[in-house]
């Protein structure tokens, strides 16, 4: 092929691929924001540019180390680069890109979540809680809700986010009332 044998070809093939593929690993970030790409999940460069590098790798690995003919060793490397990128898009790709989600949260995330108080809220000041989440613990200042202390290391719920600070009332399992997401009475 253009006066190359193809074992040339698939190895240059796979250098170029290969080297492409790590320079959008490191610069993908960039290169995105830069060339604006549409992000269909099938057309992704990471999965055409490990196409190219499967594929030419089993190309020239076969010229080399087999006696099949070229059309059969092309088929075969296609099929294997099919199925290997299929199996990064399925098994790697998609699990990284829902993890990608921020570790962030909204203060209205918080509320009805339930804190531990770890510097006693006074009655008319500022405590201290802390917020088990699955992203790791959170502090927050906090206020109670009826105006009443409540001491370190009761459990409260959060009835309400104020400007950073967590108005909190203390958390019975067994009574049910009106406290819930979004409001109070």
């Amino acid at each position: 092929m253009f006066g190359y044998s193809l074992e040339t070809v698939y190895l240059g093939v796979l250098i170029v691929s290969g080297s492409l593929t790590l320079l959008y690993i490191l610069l993908s970030d960039m290169i995105d924001g830069v060339f604006e790409m549409p992000d269909h999940p099938w057309f992704s460069p990471q999965l055409i540019l490990s196409f190219f590098t499967v594929g030419s790798a089993c190309g020239f690995l076969f010229e080399r180390y087999t006696g099949m003919s070229s059309a059969l060793i092309a088929l075969i490397s296609a099929g294997i680069a099919i199925i290997v990128v299929l199996l990064l898009h399925f098994f790697v790709f998609i699990p990284l890109r829902s993890a990608e989600t921020s570790l962030n949260y909204s203060e209205t995330d918080l509320e009805g979540s339930l804190a531990k108080v770890i510097v006693t809220v006074p009655s008319d000041g500022f405590g201290e809680i802390l917020l088990q989440r699955k992203s790791g613990a959170i502090s927050k200042p906090a206020k109670s809700m009826d105006n009443e202390e409540i001491a370190s290391g009761t459990e409260v719920i959060i009835v309400k986010m104020e400007n950073g600070v967590a108005v909190v009332a203390k958390h019975d399992p067994y009574y049910i009332s009106s406290l819930h997401k979004g409001g109070y009475a």
